[in-house]
């Protein structure tokens, strides 16, 4: 099946728009109508939330592609996971650029007290790090560098991404909330859909070389 032309501007507009939004609110809120810009009393904080909110998002979506295609039968939806895992990269880049830049001031040494205090940074920096090798390593260049089974190896680390993203927005809200609740069960049922793929075709395709069992009758 062809890939229709138009998936990967909509994929980029869409996946893009959230980005957007948030500059058209800045630039209300700058211009003096705050009320319009709808960022609150701590517009800075809200912007940094937001981005890391919508980091979480992109990254399941990349997540759910594959099962997607699985569960669907199409597959023109498997051209748009790099470029979907590429957009959850600059959205977190961007929640961790402001957060150190405006709220810590490039800090080196607020950013380790504030490591200390409150645990759920850790997880939000070990996500991006997670991500950082994929993002590397997305152009098909790459791929023939490390060949497909080695790049296909590297490229779980979005596995453990999404792991730590969900750890990171549980451990960050304060008391009960059922937003991170919400991602995180998704998260899981991504994990287990993806499971269930795995011992399907495990018993699809049985036991290699397996030897057949003699009759003890004769």
């Amino acid at each position: 099946m062809r890939n229709p032309r138009w998936l990967k501007p909509a994929a980029h507009a869409l996946l893009a728009l959230p980005m957007l939004l948030l500059a058209a609110r800045w630039a209300l809120l700058l211009s003096g109508d705050a009320t319009a810009a709808g960022l609150g009393a701590e517009p800075v904080a809200a912007t940094i939330n937001a981005l890391g909110i919508w980091a979480l998002r992109i990254l399941l979506l990349a997540l759910a592609v594959t099962p997607l295609r699985t569960l669907t039968g199409w597959t023109p939806i498997m051209s748009l996971r790099r470029a979907i895992g590429l957009w959850a990269f600059a959205y977190a880049c961007m929640h961790m650029a402001l957060f150190l830049g405006l709220d810590l001031a490039w800090s080196l040494t607020a950013l380790w007290q504030e490591v200390v205090k409150r645990r759920y940074i850790l997880f939000g920096m070990a996500a991006l790090i997670a991500l950082l090798p994929l993002a590397i390593t997305s152009t098909s260049g790459w791929v023939k560098r490390l060949g497909a089974r080695r790049w296909r190896n590297l490229h779980r680390l979005a596995y453990a991404a999404g792991l730590l993203a969900s750890i990171h927005f549980l451990l960050r809200v304060k008391g009960f909330q059922i937003e991170p609740w919400i991602y995180a069960s998704i998260f899981a049922a991504l994990m287990l859909l993806r499971l269930r793929f795995i011992t399907s075709r495990v018993s699809l395709r049985g036991w290699p070389n397996r030897p057949a069992r003699r009759s003890e009758s004769r």
